[in-house]
């Protein structure tokens, strides 16, 4: 083997190196980028996870305040009643007094 025969094998046993070399890194760039997507894929799912909860527990909060606001609505409309009734008692009780009051007066007159 002369040596220009030598250099070609030493080129082409260079080239299959450097070869291997790039097939090597593409493989590891393409785990890379696989692990990458697994990666955004898991904290896309927590991060879903986590907003439905957070949502969840913010419609717990909302459902409880409003239920909050609604007992304290019946509490003032059942106190409103019951203070609308007492001064509905006390304008019957002063027309029945008013009333019997016209019609003793009126019978007085009368005589």
């Amino acid at each position: 083997m002369n040596e220009l025969d030598q250099t070609l094998k030493r080129l082409l046993d260079a080239e299959k190196r450097a070869q291997r070399v790039v097939d090597d890194a593409q493989v590891e760039h393409e785990r890379i980028l696989d692990e990458a997507r697994a990666t955004a894929r898991d904290e896309e799912r927590r991060f879903d996870e986590k907003m439905a909860a957070l949502r969840a527990s913010l419609e717990a909060q909302a459902g409880e305040e409003a239920d909050r606001h609604i007992a304290e609505l019946e509490r003032r409309f059942e106190e409103r009643g019951r203070e609308l009734e007492a001064l509905a008692a006390e304008y019957r009780e002063a027309a029945l007094e008013a009333a019997m009051a016209i019609v003793v007066d009126s019978g007085h007159h009368r005589r």
